[in-house]
């Protein structure tokens, strides 16, 4: 059975950092777009950063780019993402998701079909 589990979420205030990890079980990790996504209340879940796990391009939303540093860790089948600089419109549940392809875009949300349960970044002014 296919499981990713994201951990790291918290309540910092305006201008500090969290990191979020997504631990990828049931599949090959290799061989995969991966990709951290957000969705504020009463908006529309959008892509934040994403990555092809056998390396290459990674994407960034304009809004998070210098600020949020996406990796990954093979061995430990884990993605990340570094959050910097946090501003309180990152405030949202944040998600991992992944789909099966070797070649990877801009994360867009119907392209994926395996995701987490989630973690709640709260940034507070």
């Amino acid at each position: 059975q296919v499981q990713l589990v994201e951990s790291g979420g918290g309540s910092v205030q305006a201008g500090g950092s969290l990191r979020l990890s997504c631990v990828v079980s049931g599949y090959p990790y290799s061989g995969r777009c991966m990709a951290w996504f957000r969705q504020a209340p009463g908006k529309e879940r959008e892509g934040v950063a994403g990555l092809y796990t056998g390396g290459g391009t990674t994407y960034y939303a304009d809004s998070v780019k210098d600020r949020f540093t996406i990796s990954q860790d093979n061995v430990k089948n884990t993605l990340y993402l570094q959050m910097n600089s946090l501003k309180p419109e990152d405030t949202a549940m944040y998600y991992c998701a992944a789909y099966i392809s070797f070649r990877c875009r801009y994360p867009v949300r119907y392209d994926y079909n395996y995701w987490g349960q989630g973690t709640q970044v709260t940034v507070s002014s």
